[in-house]
């Protein structure tokens, strides 16, 4: 089956590391004829990229030098995450990939959008089981999760709470991971203790996700919100490499960020700025680590001007469920970010993201509902790109990534044209 021309579009783009209007230009066309080669196929604006268009990137593509080997970062591999052929095994933390691997992951999330979208279904994974064990509560990254195992093909069982887990018996991580993996092909583990994850992987040979452990790491949400935000740069004509990155809100508990902070490590030239309440700043040996990657790292404790050049708002969540002791007496209004916040501090095209949930009472200080129809809020495009991520993680794990696209058929059943108001499926 021939590669779709989104697919071979976007991930020309990723390796040739240009913007949409710089690729146009490379290939000689307008911007606006990429924009509709780029739509998927169902849309009425899609337009077929003539053949000989896609003989002349894959040209430029063989011509284009390799890339030099100090624009990525060492493979983080301890035997666990990854078998002796260099396939991953587990994943665990950010810090298994380097550049490449993303770009490959990415690529592959690409072919799964349309299943994502439901136009095509696969059954690459028919028989297969997942089991969801969830330590802690979730709604979305666990439907999330069991949805990109399902839209593959396979079944999912799930648990929620230690309550009705045989942990509440005593029962260890490594006699639990071992039954479970005696009923599963993959495992999801969300715990609240940092490293619990790993644990459970030390235990099976079967595929192990972390899903969130404790105030460590969120692999997979990080992982789709760079894909979310490449995309989101790409609409508006900007690049990964030289951005300059805005982290606010619980940057001590939110996982999230802990992880991102690192993916976006493997770009060259990243600023961060790093915007927390007092006792709640990111982890000391994540900014010292983006410091050794040559990235510039402001810490702030007071959000507000100094923004107006910042290309990414990523605003946090206050945990305070993982409290132990920390005061928040200096949490005001200021870390609000509503409308008249981003109008007074941002510039016209910041991309405003979020990991979810949020506090939508009246008046929290969190990300604010009066922004919901604007359009640099990308939080729900952020959770629809979840599936595709999380599919292209689970095909790589169980090694069906290579079927995925010659296995595709049409749906059956009437798919929606877009989710809700805020969003379209394109």
């Amino acid at each position: 089956m021939t590669t779709p021309q989104q697919v071979v579009l976007r991930d020309a783009m990723r390796r040739l590391d240009m913007t949409r209007d710089a690729f146009a230009d490379r290939i000689g066309c307008r911007r606006r004829t990429l924009d509709t080669w780029l739509l998927p196929d169902e849309s009425s604006e899609f337009r077929a990229m003539p053949e000989i268009a896609r003989r002349f990137v894959q040209e430029i593509l063989e011509r284009a030098a390799p890339r030099s080997p100090d624009s990525t970062q060492s493979v983080y591999n301890d035997g666990l995450t990854a078998d002796a052929g260099g396939a991953m095994r587990h994943l665990l933390s950010v810090e298994q990939f380097d550049r490449e691997g993303v770009e490959a992951l990415f690529r592959l999330a690409d072919v799964m959008q349309p299943i994502a979208r439901r136009r095509k279904v696969t059954r690459v994974l028919e028989g297969a089981v997942l089991a969801n064990l969830f330590f802690e509560a979730s709604t979305r990254t666990r439907v999330s999760f069991g949805a990109a195992f399902c839209r593959l093909g396979g079944s999912v069982c799930d648990t929620t709470g230690f309550t009705f887990s045989s942990m509440a018996k005593g029962e260890s991580i490594h006699d639990t991971s071992r039954v479970i993996s005696g009923y599963a092909d993959a495992i999801v583990v969300r715990h609240p203790e940092q490293g619990a994850v790993t644990q459970f992987a030390r235990a099976t040979y079967v595929p192990v996700v972390n899903g969130g452990d404790g105030p460590g790491e969120h692999p997979t949400q990080a992982l789709l919100d760079l894909y979310t935000l490449q995309r989101e740069f790409s609409r508006v004509g900007k690049q990964l490499d030289g951005a300059h990155i805005a982290l606010m809100g619980d940057l001590k508990y939110g996982r999230t960020v802990h992880s991102l902070m690192k993916l976006l490590g493997l770009y060259k030239g990243v600023r961060f700025t790093l915007i927390a309440p007092p006792g709640l700043d990111m982890p000391s040996a994540i900014v010292e680590q983006a410091a050794r990657n040559g990235n510039a790292v402001e810490v702030r404790s007071v959000p507000g001007p100094g923004l107006a050049n910042v290309d990414m708002l990523y605003a946090t969540r206050i945990q305070k469920e993982r409290f132990t002791g920390e005061s928040i007496e200096s949490l005001d209004n200021r870390f609000r970010i509503d409308r008249s916040f981003v109008e007074a501090n941002c510039a016209p095209d910041v991309v405003l993201m979020h990991p979810l949930p949020r506090d939508s009472t009246p008046g929290a200080i969190d990300l604010s509902t009066d922004l919901d129809r604007d359009p640099r809020l990308a939080i729900f495009r952020q959770t629809d790109n979840g599936i595709p991520v999380r599919m292209a993680i689970f095909a790589q794990l169980l090694k069906v990534d290579q079927l995925v696209q010659k296995s595709m058929r049409d749906a059956t059943w009437t798919a929606p044209s877009q989710v809700g108001p805020e969003d379209t499926l394109e």
